[in-house]
């Protein structure tokens, strides 16, 4: 019943010290100790640093453009703000839904102050100084204040209206970590 099995993983078990041995030897691996050792590494190893460190993130959106382009990729940075809060200016990853994330700059923290006027951000009555925009933006927006424990994010690409975006104040607690690159 399984003589094409044997076949082939008898196949590396030869004498065979050309390409072709090499090859069949990489494809079909001795089914040993030290085999099934490095799969367990490898598996465990896979396991902390893509269930604890990085998590890859599929970029679908145009929110942050030109900073980030939609259908991009990236890895979250986990630990990022185990030990420190985001920071004015961060880029940060947002738990949105269940399997959903937002990809969003942070633009102030507790206590401040957040407004538009014709599409220019004020902080603490202050225009901000964002170089990383490129687009036009008309948002007009009262002032609001930044609750505690929460900050304010928003994307980098304003030049649609402003009731097509999501931003505004944040918990601390749904920020799961910066890009890695």
């Amino acid at each position: 019943m399984f003589k094409w099995w044997h076949k082939i993983a008898s196949a590396h078990r030869s004498d065979d010290t050309t390409a072709r041995g090499e090859i069949i030897e990489f494809i079909f691996p001795r089914l040993s100790k030290p085999f099934f050792l490095r799969m367990a590494v490898v598996a465990a190893s896979a396991l902390v640093i893509f269930g604890f460190l990085l998590m890859p993130c599929i970029i679908d959106g145009e929110s942050m453009l030109p900073t980030y382009k939609s259908h991009g990729f990236t890895l979250c940075k986990k630990w990022s703000y185990w030990f420190d809060s985001p920071k004015r200016g961060d880029i940060v990853i947002i738990k949105y839904g269940d399997r959903h994330y937002l990809l969003k700059r942070v633009v102030a923290l507790a206590g401040d102050v957040v407004e538009f006027r014709n599409g220019t951000l004020y902080v603490n009555n202050a225009p901000l100084d964002e170089p990383y925009l490129r687009y036009f933006s008309d948002w007009n927006l009262p002032p609001r204040t930044v609750a505690p424990g929460n900050c304010y994010v928003v994307g980098d690409n304003r030049s649609q209206t402003i009731n097509g975006h999501i931003f505004g104040q944040i918990n601390l607690k749904r920020i799961t970590g910066q890009p890695l690159f």
